[in-house]
């Protein structure tokens, strides 16, 4: 599949990709690091939304800055940041996320003057009135404060195309995750992984027209058996750097079937109407969409949601993805346990860096997790 292909080297190169197209089409680039950032404001303005995922080598550089027990997501983009592997990027975005983020942005602003700098402080607590006042009043502010960065009036109507557009990109993306749910043989885990990660790279545009021919050839592709006895699985967390892991898991007689990471569902997660304004329907959005532990909506809700998606996709158990020193998804993970335990779901936990543990080490933890299932 050319368009398999043609994804999957963008993931492979994706700064080359970016430099590429940055001197093609003339376009800003605006990077971020969480799912919370506006990413359709920052399409609208004509600029590419671009996550930054760190690096996976050694870091020297931000050691002058964190301390070595900081999650290592948060050292890898500064350490790539300081080694100015980023200078393609024009300015960045911080919505207030978890406290490691929040000092990157700090450390960011004083260390990277040659970037622009935007700091989205989104309420934490979700389901209160107050809080829907407020997040419309901050992405007000920051519709208007990126367009003074990116010397633009980002109009309603250039926001309304992009809402249509990440319509489009999510709703096809559920199609995806249907599709593998229903018949995990049509595409492995390697490379429906590249195709999540390229959605955060790529122009939307672009990557919606192969998106949508991806979806459409793997619609019309021969239902493929299943291993019988290959172990449905859920991934949860917060972002999967490592495709890697689902190769191992279909090697250990597993095969994921779907997952709750920032990088995966939760962010293809709610759709906009677009029959209402289109910042009240981005705001919406946010409000609305599944979150991560750095929010609050409801007491159990994100425990809720796992257990109902471990239940609709027939899935036989969940692995966790931590990164070491992430405080939110810590102190998320023993509740989450507690209600998995409950519903007598099997579960792992597997804590990880910025570099997978030895692939031996993980093939037998991953075999005697699906041993026990």
């Amino acid at each position: 599949m050319k368009e398999l292909t043609q994804l999957k080297k963008v993931v492979s190169h994706p700064y080359a990709y970016i430099r590429k197209y940055k001197k093609q089409t003339g376009k800003k680039v605006v990077g971020y690091c969480c799912s919370y950032a506006p990413e359709e404001i920052i399409w609208a303005a004509g600029a590419l939304p671009v996550r930054l995922f760190g690096t996976n080598e050694n870091i020297h550089l931000a050691d002058t800055h964190l301390q070595s027990y900081c999650c290592s997501l948060v050292r890898g983009i500064l350490e790539e940041a300081l080694d100015k592997r980023l200078d393609f990027v024009d300015g960045i975005i911080f919505p207030h996320t978890c406290d490691s983020f929040q000092r990157l942005s700090d450390i960011w602003r004083l260390n990277i003057p040659e970037q622009f700098h935007l700091d989205v402080v989104l309420p934490v607590k979700l389901d209160t009135p107050s809080a829907k006042k407020y997040m419309a009043a901050i992405l007000e502010k920051c519709r208007k404060d990126l367009g003074k960065a990116l010397g633009k009036d980002i109009t309603q109507a250039m926001l309304a195309r992009s809402v249509k557009t990440y319509n489009k990109i999510r709703s096809l993306a559920g199609k995806l995750y249907e599709l593998r749910c229903a018949n995990p043989q049509i595409i492995s885990g390697t490379d429906f992984h590249a195709v999540i990660k390229a959605a955060m790279i790529m122009d939307r545009d672009q990557y919606l027209k192969i998106l949508t021919q991806i979806v459409k050839q793997l619609q019309k592709a021969k239902p493929r058996k299943t291993r019988d006895e290959a172990k449905r699985l859920v991934l949860s967390g917060s972002v999967c750097t490592h495709p890697d892991i689902y190769g191992i898991i279909e090697d250990a007689g597993g095969v994921v079937v779907w997952d709750d990471l920032c990088t995966g569902y939760r962010y293809f997660e709610g759709q906009m109407n677009e029959k209402i304004a289109p910042l009240k329907a981005i705001t919406a959005r946010y409000l609305k969409r599944v979150i991560c532990p750095a929010k609050h909506m409801e007491l159990r809700g994100r425990g809720e949601n796992l257990i109902r998606l471990v239940k609709q996709s027939k899935a036989q158990g969940v692995v966790f993805l931590l990164l070491k020193f992430c405080d939110p998804h810590a102190f998320d993970y023993p509740y989450l346990k507690e209600m998995l335990e409950a519903e007598k779901i099997p579960f792992m936990l597997l804590d990880m860096e910025a570099e997978l543990p030895p692939v031996g080490q993980l093939q037998t933890r991953f075999e005697t997790f699906i041993q026990i299932l």
